[in-house]
């Protein structure tokens, strides 16, 4: 369904960006911390209070809010014709433990300020529009990340989803219930055709739009991801008396590939990614040769053929590392997320709406995962980002200006009308 912007109401058609900003300072009080960032971790009493807050603003915007099984809230404005597949936004508000005022947050408020302009215009869509609030999007407490989408989109079972425990060795079906969040609602996982559009608007959380000067991101597509758990095995020996060349250096080894990551990446540029993460040095003394080394690699690309090829090359590289160095190379993957392009008629209305308001745009593809990675599976799925100051997320300085964030809201409101189509 598509719809025209030809009557000059639906043209002049605009969000309230004071009220969108002041919504997400208010939520953002909410396990507010000392350095202006957010502490709310998934499905713990500040989860609740956010929760809580949504749900108040959804219902006095006149939506009929549900809770499913695993969590999620779902917030449903009527269309004409409900038989419709409904048009659906969303994202999450669980942040990092160091976590900012928009990551997630965003995505919610934006869609939440679509449906009150609407209210505000007394504009009826044809199809009915929803609002998501995914659960555990973060992964900080539980794993795995995604946790509410990937349920829905059938990434993974209910019952998986619920026995994943946190450190403390709660599990999420017992914090679910704990907050009363443990919905009613059945989530068989989403049929193909069941939602008819989803969009999520984000905060870019990398440096490209504001590199560019440009408001406004079509995202064309969300990249592949495999993570890997590699341990590289030498010889640990004294420092002083074992000669260079007959060492069995592990963290020698070790250093020389994550040169070869970086390598690996800018080898399969633009939208490569290599890192390595995290490393665990063993006995970690300092005159000891260090014997064992764990480490994680993170590739990340635009399109199957190159992730693969970044893996072969990952294993060539080890490989010669352990050889040069006497040492042994164990690699394992552990995550594998294939690339994800996004629906290309969603892609096209966010890059019109852009183009109808005159704001600045450019193609770009999402290094991160978000919702819309698992919901686009089962939907026709496109994102909208906007620029966040010095690329920073995941963070508690992170920032974003009022202007931007009221116009990625404005693109969402334009695709989502042009596919719900509005009421005669």
């Amino acid at each position: 369904m598509t719809l025209a912007f030809a009557s000059s109401s639906l043209a002049d058609l605009r969000v309230d960006g004071a009220r969108l900003w002041q919504s997400l300072m208010d939520l953002a009080r909410i396990g507010g911390t000392e350095k202006g960032g957010v502490c709310r971790l998934a499905l713990t009493d500040l989860d609740r209070q956010g929760r809580d807050l949504f749900v108040r603003w959804a219902t006095e915007a006149g939506c009929e809010v549900r809770v499913d099984a695993i969590g999620n809230i779902f917030a449903r404005r009527p269309g004409r014709d409900n038989s419709l597949p409904a048009v659906m936004t969303g994202s999450h508000i669980d942040t990092q433990p160091t976590g900012g005022k928009f990551d997630g947050n965003y995505g919610v408020l934006a869609g939440l300020e679509v449906l009150r302009t609407l209210n505000d215009a007394g504009l009826q869509t044809d199809a009915p529009l929803e609002l998501a609030v995914w659960t555990n999007e973060e992964g900080s407490r539980f794993v795995p990340v995604m946790m509410g989408s990937g349920v829905y989109a059938g990434a993974f079972t209910l019952e998986h989803a619920l026995s994943q425990q946190d450190r403390d060795g709660v599990s999420v079906q017992q914090a679910l219930h704990g907050i009363g969040y443990d919905g009613k609602a059945a989530v068989p996982p989403a049929q193909p055709g069941g939602v008819g559009a989803y969009f999520e608007a984000h905060i870019e959380q990398g440096p490209v739009l504001e590199a560019a000067d440009t408001v406004i991101g079509v995202v064309t597509a969300a990249l592949g991801q495999r993570w890997y758990d590699i341990v590289l095995t030498g010889v640990e020996a004294h420092a002083g008396p074992t000669p260079m060349p007959l060492r069995r250096d592990a963290l020698l080894a070790a250093s020389e590939l994550v040169l070869a990551v970086n390598q690996i990446a800018l080898a399969h540029a633009p939208n490569a990614r290599g890192t390595v993460g995290w490393m665990d040095v063993f006995p970690n003394s300092r005159n000891v040769i260090p014997g064992r080394v764990r480490m994680t690699v993170d590739l990340r690309a635009a399109d199957d053929a190159t992730l693969s090829a970044m893996d072969t090359a990952l294993r060539a590289a080890a490989d010669a590392a352990a050889a040069a160095r006497g040492v042994t190379a164990q690699v394992e993957q552990v995550v594998y997320f294939p690339p994800q392009p996004f629906a290309p008629a969603l892609v096209q209305s966010v890059r019109e709406g852009a183009q109808a308001l005159s704001m600045s745009a450019m193609d770009v593809v999402s290094g991160a995962g978000h919702d819309a990675v698992y919901l686009a599976r089962v939907a026709p799925a496109a994102m909208i980002f906007v620029p966040c100051k010095d690329g920073i997320s995941h963070n508690e300085i992170e920032d974003a200006r009022p202007e931007h964030l009221e116009a990625g809201c404005n693109v969402l409101l334009r695709a989502m009308l042009a596919q719900a189509g509005v009421a005669a």
